[in-house]
């Protein structure tokens, strides 16, 4: 790492540092003000972000980067409609800064009770998608955080057009330009130091994929919010109710076979599975979805074929299913616990009990009865919307929204009371 690299990141989180205490205490007001501000200059300023957009897309085209990406990759009209709508949702958004607990009346009539704070700085490291820059920026304004970001190499000039529409959306409302800092370099050395730079960066947040994840968690010394895998499962009882397993398991593998909800592994009870599973399959098959089974599965199901043991650890992310029968719930929480990456799991019963218990036992950050995995997104559990999932215990777990971008401290209120 260069020593300019250093000196320059490390200014940034200063900078960050500072803007954190001005964010602390800003009024909710000036925090949606400035991100209608944004959302005004997005609109406003479509031409010359379409033509820093422009130059990414060349540069893609020549390095042959994927057709799926290069998608993501545009700042169509469509996308930054999309993005100044979603500027305007989270404006509208109740703060959660400042909120109290129901506090408790002391036998000394000391008043205790606890308040919602932000975090502090928050660095996101992400890829190629552009809007990740308003949506992770937007997100941590609201909250009260200052935020550094780290866009992928493919985005850097849209990135950088982003970046000046933010910090003029602040200034607008009167709120520190550095609240948001976009790093102006692709250098990977940045990164490296970023996630060490623990006096000045509260947490990190990577948005990307397994590679990018994996050398963070090896790498970071400042704390992360973070998740490797979304090996999700869906398990069907014996007491399920066969129409409902049927619509449930195919919109959890065929929603889309890329987000990190989809359902990987079918678990199905064995004496439900005669008439359930070949129902399924056929469907699944006939949209393409290829199956690995046990051996049980594959005599009810011949197109399937022979699963390995590394099949029931792996997330796709395509139209790929392992599929195995178990004899109960237990088996079946048995291979969740041994297999499963805590992301998300379902079971569909008619059965309460069945329905709570695995509930109380499956040890995910989410936890469904009767529904597909892929509604894990923050949007559909009324967060408004999401920085990303979380698998980690601590801080957040599951969908992180704005309160997930906060914390608590403890704030107590006396009329001279003195410990004896």
């Amino acid at each position: 790492m260069t020593q300019d690299i250093a000196h320059a990141i490390t200014e940034l989180g200063r900078r960050a540092r500072a803007a954190s205490r001005d964010l602390m205490v800003a009024s909710d007001q000036a925090k949606s003000a400035a991100l209608l501000a944004m959302a005004n200059r997005l609109e406003s300023q479509r031409a010359e972000l379409q033509a820093e957009n422009a130059r990414d897309l060349e540069a893609a085209r020549q390095n042959n980067l994927e057709p799926a990406l290069l998608d993501r990759l545009t700042l169509s009209d469509k996308a930054l409609n999309i993005m100044a709508t979603g500027l305007r949702q989270i404006a509208a958004m109740p703060d959660p800064v400042g909120s109290m607990t129901a506090s408790t009346l002391r036998p000394n009539g000391m008043r205790v009770g606890q308040m919602r704070v932000p975090l502090g700085v928050i660095g996101i490291i992400y890829e190629s998608r552009p809007n990740v820059t308003i949506d992770a920026a937007a997100l941590c304004l609201k909250s009260g955080n200052a935020t550094i970001l780290r866009g992928g190499s493919e985005a850097f000039h849209s990135n950088r057009a982003l970046g000046r529409i933010i910090q003029a959306g602040l200034a607008d409302a009167g709120l520190p330009e550095h609240a948001v800092q976009v790093i102006d370099t692709t250098d990977r050395a940045a990164v490296g130091h970023l996630i060490t730079l623990t006096d000045y960066v509260d947490v990190i947040i990577p948005r990307g994929g397994k590679g990018l994840i994996k050398r963070l968690s090896e790498e970071a010394k400042v704390p992360l919010i973070k998740h490797l895998d979304g090996n999700c499962h869906v398990y069907i009882d014996h007491a399920a109710d066969i129409d409902k397993a049927h619509d449930i398991a195919v919109n959890a593998k065929t929603y889309r076979y890329g987000v990190c909800g989809a359902m990987e592994t079918l678990l199905v009870h064995a004496d439900i599975a005669p008439v359930a599973l070949p129902r399924i399959a056929r469907t699944l098959l006939d949209k393409g979805v290829e199956l690995r089974g046990c051996d049980r599965t594959r005599a009810l199901v011949p197109e399937a074929v022979a699963a390995t043991e590394e099949d029931w650890a792996t997330e796709y992310l395509a139209a790929i299913l392992a599929v195995r029968i178990v004899d109960s719930q237990d088996e079946a929480m048995a291979h969740i616990a041994r297999y499963s990456s805590g992301h998300t799991e379902a079971i569909v019963t008619e059965n309460l009990d069945a329905a709570t218990r695995f509930q109380r036992h499956v040890d995910s950050s989410s936890v469904y009865i009767n529904l597909p995995t892929c509604f894990a997104d923050g949007f559909e559990y009324g967060l408004g919307a999401e920085i990303g999932i979380s698998t980690n215990r601590l801080h957040a777990r599951g969908p992180v929204g704005l309160e997930g971008l906060t914390t608590l401290k403890w704030v107590l209120t006396g009329n001279g009371q003195l410990r004896g």
